[in-house]
């Protein structure tokens, strides 16, 4: 069963930590000097926030899956959705390791739909594991906004080559 994947960027980590902890009812699964995640189950969410250099906000949504048959489903269902379609296989970011395929909705809100394969020491790779990604352009506007953690920006979801492997390439 999939589940939705929320990641924030916050300003201040332990009044969000202490915040989304009241909130939910539970305290997060992981901490990390500049990460926390809740896997909650009712709803059934991995809610991310991180203090990475990023405008306060939604960073990005995603669907989490269980295994690779259900990323795969999700992949074939992305191909549908009229959008260019990046791949990562063994990504290394926010502290774990996954296979992803990130979209750039219509309004310019980067989608990563993954699984993750296990967990990292660090929040990305050396190359990969930047304090700030790119900026992604607003399809409409043609303004810029901070991109989501590890997103690569909408001009690299939009072309047809392949990352190569880091997860803010």
């Amino acid at each position: 069963m999939k589940r939705f994947h929320v990641h924030v960027a916050v300003s201040d980590l332990g009044k969000s930590i202490a915040f989304y902890s009241a909130m939910f009812g539970e305290e997060p699964a992981v901490v990390k000097p500049d990460y926390a995640k809740w896997m909650l189950e009712d709803p059934r969410i991995n809610f991310a926030i991180s203090s990475r250099g990023h405008e306060p906000g939604v960073n990005h949504l995603g669907l989490q899956a269980e295994d690779d048959a259900e990323l795969e489903a999700i992949h074939a269902s992305l191909r549908q959705a009229d959008t260019a379609v990046l791949a990562e296989k063994g990504a290394r970011c926010c502290y774990a390791q996954s296979d992803k395929y990130w979209v750039t909705d219509p309004q310019g809100i980067a989608w990563e739909c993954f699984r993750s394969l296990g967990s990292i020491p660090l929040f990305g790779d050396s190359e990969a594991g930047r304090a700030v990604a790119e900026s992604a352009a607003d399809r409409d506007t043609g303004k810029t906004s901070a991109a989501s953690c590890c997103a690569p920006s909408s001009a690299k979801i939009a072309s047809p080559v392949k990352a190569s492997g880091g997860c803010c390439a």
